[in-house]
């Protein structure tokens, strides 16, 4: 791994939760083609948008270090797992966990079905107010979890990953993060 890509990496983390998403929202709004790859240009632009304090030079460095086939472009989801710092196998453990708990079926796809009997949203406070059903609610969950701009219905065992790869960046302890996550899942 190269400097510059630590460089990125902290600069996510000190943006806490929402660093690798605000990365990702930046690149998606200089996509001016919308093909979900980014060249040298779109990278650098948002690079520059997102505000991050790497030089000209340094970016050219990291997409070369990520364009690996030398096509030209990087795709976001390519570049957004570059710049995520790996998990720990006691974090892969408990989203591992989480997701299971999730998927009722065992088919390695979450989908509404499958949520209906893990989260319950009668209490939620839309649904109390009449304002949403509980299957909007469920919906829009599961949407959290979905690759961003391609929701389908259905959370992947790798869109769960991914996503908890991006909140597990912001917490620097293993026992926080596994804690957070027996709580939030009831594991």
């Amino acid at each position: 791994m190269s400097e510059v890509l630590e460089k990125l990496r902290q600069q996510c983390r000190e943006r806490g939760a929402n660093g690798i998403i605000g990365l990702g929202r930046a690149f998606r709004l200089m996509d001016d083609n919308r093909d979900k790859k980014l060249n040298l240009e779109e990278m650098k632009l948002g690079l520059q948008e997102y505000g991050a304090d790497i030089q000209p030079s340094e970016v050219e460095s990291l997409f070369k270090e990520l364009d690996r086939d030398g096509s030209g472009s990087i795709s976001f989801d390519e570049f957004l797992r570059a710049v995520r710092p790996p998990l720990s196998q006691d974090r892969l453990d408990m989203i591992e966990k989480a997701f299971a708990k999730m998927d009722k079926t065992g088919d390695g796809v979450v989908n509404l079905q499958d949520l209906k009997g893990v989260y319950n949203a009668r209490e939620h406070p839309d649904v109390i107010a009449g304002k949403k059903n509980e299957d909007k609610v469920l919906v829009e969950f599961l949407e959290n979890f979905e690759t961003p701009n391609n929701p389908d219905g259905k959370v992947t065992k790798q869109e769960f990953i991914d996503y908890y790869t991006g909140v597990s960046s912001s917490i620097d302890l293993d026992e926080y993060f596994v804690t957070m996550m027996q709580k939030a899942w009831q594991l």
